[in-house]
């Protein structure tokens, strides 16, 4: 499945629905919930981003079933953390879902069969739940099975909806995938019908979604799983190309679109698009071949070496191999008039078709950075010939200034979307990290920049982003702005930035968008039109935060009178080893054994999780080559000691003082502020805050640094030097899961020797890292504590930079990077969750307790305030 917006698509995925599976159905009728919640488990760990629950069968109780499966799924965080979409032919089992299902949930469907009263009525009920919905394809007549009858009922219920005030982005269509090659002719045109439909409905139906059932597809040939996978994958590569934007699929189960065998794919296509009178017949034909056939092709390794040396420039840069591109770059340069031409010529071609690859989805981020090394290096070696022609180098698609802002220290987003718009033609000046507004400008002004880009990890960067844009205006620039990076998002981007700029700006999701926003913003046809397009969505997006109501918020005195109520006899024994605890050296080769490796594949924006993403059938083969070059270089991290660990946990007694935890350190008294959840909640849920966890009447407390960035620098400049992105991006990936590993074995070590509440603890290290553990370690900056401003007082309690060398930015951001830091919460019972949006009524209340201006807070808190 290869398009420039599989991306976007979303899986859902239907295990766990007893009309859908025979297993799930068995453990449901068993009432073996246990074994289902792991169904559910399964499913989020292969990537499916929604789960599809559905009890309807004869002789279960729907509702009860539905209501004890949401809640027992709701408490397990890593299914809870992905949406559920409730899925029902009874509206009574689809409200009791609704009742108990935490986050926003999807009503899996509502139609116009019984007429539009009673599908507004559902709809109705839906939005009061804040749910979104699936509407299927159906009305008075029937299901929809052509064109013309799918879009005709989708823009029906779309107006009726629209018109009684639903969102748009939250209406669903499902306009019904229905099996093709079953040999009935009335069946040809079904998946042609559903793929011309979702583009109309599309253009007829702004902002809303296309769904679908992407199995009923291959309904003929169940048995046969390789033509099954065919038929799916070259589906789907049309489907996604008209506006499909999520189906129930498994994700793991769909194949490569340019791997499947071409005989396999064009009787597929054949079949799709009804071709040829005999494309069933050719198929079934086919599909005996493939039964229990998987497909294999390698060739030959070394075979391109006797290739034409710019077949072979353009096969390394692909492949990137930089093994021998000195010497074939050497070999082109004497076979060129001129020196800049190899780099116009078979340099560009092969960096061309990496571009072209990578945007439509047919090769993945680690291999694009590896071919910008080759390109790099190959560059290198030409820049000296060049020079001495003193002839000026190929002019760029484009000029981009980009940083990381002022009192953030994070790149490695940054650098990978600077590769990534290298590969591309773009010349990229990196002025690296903590980079103040008026050397930003300077540096666009100086070098006549096309735009700017600006990163940032932590949230008191949104605030320094604000300030870039507003020094812009003043200073009537006028080249785009884009923002990136993990904080930023494209709301906080249309609220607060946009306003304070009146040049275009754009905010970039991932490195996998850049190219295609920075092409279409320097391009004389296609600039204004997608400049005008993103200024009304970020207006639209701030006409609906001024619309449409947030949550309804408690006052801080309600919230507080609803806070969690901690059973304090579980409260764990006073420490075995109180106050401050130094590690000057950690051994690496243990920290290994705890790392987590599914955030490291995404940070390579390589979806999936770890270990199933080494045969994962899209990403698999780019996954597996990134993991062996990562423990390539983690064996020599260790054996040559590159990095060294350092860290520091204290354990103090405290007693909370309403949403104060007061701390008894050598220094004398701590007073640590938290915030408390002020969303009004429904009955039986508490307004949270972490210093529900302690005892008013005494109790422990715990705080770490740690880090794994110390001795990086020094390896870091050797890559530069070697114009080596790759192994740059690598490492310092690397060095951020060690630190990671570092925090998660220190809090089993304070666990069970230094706090000693859980002495006889036996976890796996999948365990670890689902948190099945007692205890918690908020970070300050994160949804339980978001006030970054907090690490400055654990630093000082810890006495964190003597014991570990890590420094503060003005901004809170940790130096060395690779690094963690954060509280212990023994109690059994403590939990995380999100403070979210706070009231005008806390941030005086937290101002007071904190003794700062309540401007100081308010620009602390911004991100929790309206």
């Amino acid at each position: 499945m290869n398009t420039a917006s599989t991306a976007q698509f979303v899986n859902i995925g239907e295990r766990t629905n007893v009309t859908g599976s025979a297993a799930f159905k068995k453990l449901i009728m068993a009432g073996d919930y246990a074994k289902a919640v792991e169904v559910a488990r399964q499913q989020v760990e292969n990537g499916a981003q929604i789960v599809d629950v559905n009890m309807d069968e004869g002789l279960l109780d729907a509702e009860l079933a539905m209501t004890t499966f949401l809640k027992l799924i709701a408490a397990e965080p890593d299914i809870a953390r992905v949406p559920v979409m409730i899925d029902s032919s009874k509206w009574s089992v689809i409200e009791a879902g609704l009742k108990c299902v935490s986050g926003k949930p999807i009503v899996n469907s509502i139609s116009m069969k019984e007429g539009e009263e009673a599908f507004l009525h559902h709809a109705r009920k839906c939005r009061a739940y804040g749910a979104a919905v699936v509407v299927m394809a159906f009305d008075e007549v029937g299901q929809a099975d052509t064109k013309d009858r799918k879009v005709a009922i989708c823009e029906r219920a779309y107006k009726l909806l629209v018109a009684d005030g639903f969102a748009p982005e939250d209406i669903i269509f499902d306009p019904n995938i229905f099996a093709v090659a079953t040999g009935i002719d009335e069946h040809r045109r079904y998946a042609i019908d559903f793929i011309e439909a979702t583009a109309e409905i599309k253009k007829r139906c702004p902002h809303c979604h296309i769904s679908g059932g992407v199995s009923n597809l291959s309904f003929s040939f169940r048995g046969n799983e390789p033509v099954r996978r065919a038929m799916h994958s070259v589906f789907l590569y049309h489907a996604i190309q008209a506006g499909m934007d999520m189906g129930i699929v498994n994700a793991g189960q769909l194949d490569v679109y340019d791997a499947i065998d071409p005989t396999l794919r064009e009787a597929c296509e054949d079949v799709i698009w009804d071709r040829r009178e005999d494309a069933t017949d050719r198929l079934i034909a086919l599909a005996e071949g493939y039964k229990g056939k998987d497909a294999a092709a390698e060739k030959a390794a070394e075979e391109w070496r006797g290739w034409h040396v710019v077949k072979r420039l353009e096969h390394a840069l692909v492949k990137g191999i930089d093994a021998y591109v000195i010497d074939d770059t050497e070999e082109a340069r004497q076979q060129f008039a001129r020196p800049i031409e190899v780099i116009e010529g078979p340099l560009m071609d092969g960096m061309n078709v990496v571009g072209d690859l990578f945007g439509s989805g047919k090769m993945f981020l680690p291999q694009v950075v590896k071919s910008a090394r080759v390109m790099k290096k190959a560059v290198a070696h030409l820049l000296p010939y060049i020079e001495a022609e003193k002839v000026a180098g190929t002019r760029s698609k484009g000029r981009i200034i980009m940083a990381t802002v002022k009192g953030d220290v994070h790149d490695i987003g940054k650098n990978i979307v600077g590769v990534v718009l290298q590969c591309n033609g773009y010349e990229v000046i990196d002025l690296g990290v903590m980079v103040p507004w008026m050397s930003i400008l300077a540096a666009a002004n100086e070098n006549d920049a096309d735009m700017i880009g600006l990163s940032g990890l932590i949230t008191p960067s949104l605030d320094e982003m604000v300030t870039v844009a507003a020094e812009m205006q003043r200073t009537n620039m006028t080249m785009p702005l884009l923002i990136g990076g993990a904080t930023t998002s494209k709301v906080h981007t249309a609220l607060r930035i946009a306003p304070a700029y009146g040049g275009p700006v754009v905010h970039v999701l991932d490195a996998s968008r850049a190219v295609g926003v920075a092409s279409t913003l320097l391009s004389d046809t296609q600039r204004d039109d997608f400049v005008a397009k993103t200024a009304a969505e970020y207006d639209a997006v701030r006409k609906a935060r001024e619309g449409k109501g947030q949550n309804e918020l408690a006052t801080l005195e309600e919230a507080r009178a609803n806070a969690f109520v901690a059973d304090f006899a579980l409260k764990p024994d006073a420490p075995l080893r109180p106050g401050i605890h130094a590690f000057a050296d950690w051994p690496l080769e243990d920290l290994r054994g705890y790392i987590d490796w599914t955030p490291f594949f995404r940070a390579w924006e390589l979806a999936g999780n770890y270990p199933a993403i080494l045969d994962d059938p899209v990403v698999g083969e780019s996954a597996r080559g990134l993991w062996n070059d990562a423990q390539t270089m983690l064996d020599t991290i260790i054996a040559e000691k590159w990095l060294t660990a350092k860290g520091v946990a204290a354990l103090w007694p405290c007693r909370a003082d309403g949403d104060d935890v007061l701390v008894q350190t050598e220094e004398g008294e701590v007073r640590l502020s938290f915030l408390r959840q002020q969303i009004r909640k429904r009955e039986g849920r508490a307004n949270m805050c972490l210093t529900d966890f302690i005892s008013p009447g005494g109790d422990w407390i715990g705080g770490f640094a740690v880090t794994a960035g110390h001795g990086i620098e020094a390896h870091l400049a050797r890559f530069k030097a070697d114009h080596d992105d790759y192994r740059d991006i690598l490492l310092k990936a690397l060095a951020d899961r060690l630190a990671e590993a570092f925090a998660e074995r220190l809090h089993l070590h304070v666990r069970t020797n230094l706090w000693g509440y859980a002495e006889g603890e036996q976890l796996t290290n999948e365990a670890l890292i689902k948190e099945q553990y007692r205890g918690i370690r908020p970070a300050p900056g994160y949804p339980a504590c978001p006030d970054h401003s907090q690490k400055p007082i654990l630093f000082d309690m810890l006495k964190a930079g003597e014991a570990t060398g890590i420094t503060l930015t003005e901004s809170y951001a940790m130096v060395p990077t690779a690094a963690v830091s954060g509280f212990y919460f023994g109690h059994p019972e403590a939990s995380y969750f999100g403070v979210a949006r706070i009231g005008r009524d806390q941030l005086e209340d937290y101002s007071a307790r904190r003794g700062v201006d309540l401007e100081v807070a308010e620009r602390w808190l911004r991100p929790n305030l309206d």
